[in-house]
């Protein structure tokens, strides 16, 4: 992380963010803070979609969940609801990380996937 590497990655997650936020206007919520936190890390959730759901409909991407699967159910993670977030938005958490071979390009691809598969999901919103 040392000579930039760190405010590289930072800029890198907030234009991931700012381009799936301007793209689905008012649908992305970001979990956690916006100020003090991992460079390398975006945690967000997308109204009308389920982490799991989304990254199933986002081939290519690689990421986690905010949830944990038990007998089949899916559970809220229980990080994501001591933040305060509710069962929906808790359910619906993706966390896409970034690390020092990410690139612009890789960025911009990421997020035409996610945008694409978020609407594919619900294609009656923006």
């Amino acid at each position: 992380m040392a000579d930039g590497g760190a405010r590289r990655l930072a800029g890198l997650r907030d234009r991931l963010h700012r381009a799936l936020d301007q793209a689905l206007p008012g649908r992305v919520h970001l979990n956690g803070a916006e100020r003090d936190r991992l460079p390398g890390t975006l945690n967000i959730s997308v109204d009308g979609t389920t982490g799991p759901e989304l990254l199933a409909a986002a081939p290519g991407i690689a990421a986690s969940t905010g949830s944990a699967c038990h007998s089949g159910a899916a559970t809220p993670s229980p990080v994501l609801r001591a933040m305060g977030l509710d069962d929906a938005r808790a359910l619906g958490a993706v966390r896409l990380s970034l690390g020092r071979w990410t690139t612009t390009a890789d960025i911009d691809r990421a997020a035409g996937t996610l945008i694409a598969a978020v609407r594919a999901l619900s294609p009656h919103s923006p």
